[in-house]
């Protein structure tokens, strides 16, 4: 990957998390520092704890009755776990992206729009001026700027789940995390939906969560892996895939299992 040209710092940083459904072990002592404005992605076998790790950032599994967690899952140096935390606040700076899109039954708009206005963050022209620019960032304006009355579901797989993107950065938040992105698109959306991704991070701290091997290694700064909630290994890509330091990582890279 390219160099960035401003400064890499720590943004979310796990310290010793470890979570639990009633009594099955899911994440286990996580210790772990995601750096600013690049594309990380955890990935690993089917089960190994790869979304829970994801949606514990934004406290996705608070709506699990039997999730308990300990530790810290810090941002920006502040630990969302703490009892005075804002969920609320949390999510409007954490957006997310799921494993298939999910566009809301109303126009391609209002999609864009549902956020901003749930924040309260803009109206009139200025909430106008929001959807264009997100779907522009989203790289999807030039395919449907005449058609914004027009509903989302009418829109293909692949404009659907850039069009969620573009939801989700509608309310200007600092991260962008990504459970499967690509795992119902066809490859040519695949590869529009990863060129996106690696444009993000000028603007976005991206997580990325995948079963794609070669995925990870196309869009990723650095890479996690993860085994039975275990954090593996975790380095600079080039090197996880070039050089593993541990025979688990190299087995899993080179198909021994899955």
């Amino acid at each position: 990957m390219e160099q960035q040209n401003y400064k890499i710092i720590d943004k979310v940083v796990f310290k010793d998390f470890n979570l639990w459904y009633g009594k099955k072990y899911i994440l286990k002592n996580i210790n772990i520092a995601i750096k600013s404005n690049i594309v990380t992605a955890i990935m690993g076998p089917s089960g190994c704890g790869k979304t829970t790790l994801l949606r514990s950032i934004n406290r996705m599994n608070d709506i699990i009755p039997i999730c308990r967690t300990e530790g810290q899952v810090l941002i920006d140096g502040d630990n969302v776990y703490s009892n005075d935390s804002d969920v609320y606040g949390l999510r409007k700076k954490v957006g997310m992206v799921f494993q298939k899109p999910n566009p809301f039954p109303k126009s391609i708009f209002d999609n864009v729009a549902y956020g901003t206005k749930i924040h309260k963050i803009a109206t009139g022209t200025e909430l106008e001026n929001i959807v264009e620019e997100s779907l522009k960032e989203a790289a999807l304006w030039d395919e449907v700027k005449d058609r914004l009355k027009e509903s989302a579901l009418s829109l293909s797989g692949g404009q659907q789940q850039r069009l969620c993107i573009a939801r989700a950065i509608s309310i200007q938040p600092e991260i962008i995390l990504m459970d499967e992105p690509c795992s119902a698109l066809d490859p040519i959306a695949t590869s529009k939906i990863e060129e996106l991704m690696r444009e993000l991070r000028e603007n976005y701290t991206v997580v990325l969560v995948t079963h794609n091997l070669q995925q990870a290694a196309r869009v990723s700064d650095m890479t996690a892996f993860m085994y039975l909630g275990d954090i593996v290994e975790y380095s600079q890509t080039g090197i996880i895939f070039s050089n593993p330091q541990h025979e688990l990582t190299e087995n899993y890279i080179t198909g021994k299992f899955g």
